[in-house]
């Protein structure tokens, strides 16, 4: 039996819809406030937003569409377009905070609950908890740090260069007491940085045997 002209056209159709799926960019599967602190969602309700800098409106289809329409980000808080735009990180279950929009979808993980990565093909592992992104950051540096080196109290500098990032304050909130071999060395390491001329067993907060 011959197939009809109606039924050929419908078989035809078929490979056409199923592309057009595919066709459809990933970013619509995003809300458009991504990216923005629960305070301001209010400010870009209404269909005209205005530039929070005064300079000029842009429609609400408009806002996140990858395009920079102000010159102090207002409408990509969610997209890395606009380099003066803030990227609100929700961080449930650890501190809210706010990154500039040029680390979204960059391929590095800079909010610990990893929502400025959405696009970028990676998953970030979920930090958010005891610590949040700072116990994630420290454990990066930790994790770099040889603790092999000579037992004579020198410290190389490419293990200086490592330890940099981490404050002694960050340390305090983050270091275990299992930990006591890597918290005596970065007690080393943070005498050389901070000219703190503390010996490594005077440091209040270490763990005792």
């Amino acid at each position: 039996m011959e197939a009809t002209p109606l039924c050929t056209n419908a078989n035809n159709l078929i490979p056409f819809i199923i592309s057009l799926y595919f066709l459809v960019p990933s970013v619509h599967s995003f809300s458009p406030l991504l990216g923005i602190h629960p305070l301001d969602e209010k400010y870009f309700g209404p269909q005209v937003i205005k530039c929070k800098d005064g300079s000029k409106s842009f429609s609400r289809d408009r806002l996140n569409d990858n395009f920079c329409d102000c010159l102090d980000g207002t409408d990509e808080p969610g997209t890395s377009a606009c380099p003066r735009g803030k990227f609100y990180c929700k961080n449930a279950g650890s501190t809210p905070n706010f990154i500039f929009s040029s680390r979204v979808n960059d391929q590095i993980c800079d909010c610990c609950d990893g929502s400025d990565e959405y696009d970028s093909g990676i998953n970030c592992p979920r930090t958010c908890v005891m610590g949040g992104n700072l116990e994630y950051r420290a454990g990066n540096y930790i994790s770099r740090i040889d603790l092999k080196e000579p037992k004579k109290g020198l410290i190389s500098e490419e293990l200086l260069q490592k330890a940099r990032g981490i404050s002694s304050d960050d340390i305090h909130i983050i270091l275990k007491c299992r930990e006591n071999n890597i918290i005596n060395e970065l007690a080393l390491i943070l005498t050389r940085i901070e000219g703190d001329n503390h010996p490594t067993g005077g440091y209040p907060w270490l763990c005792s045997d």
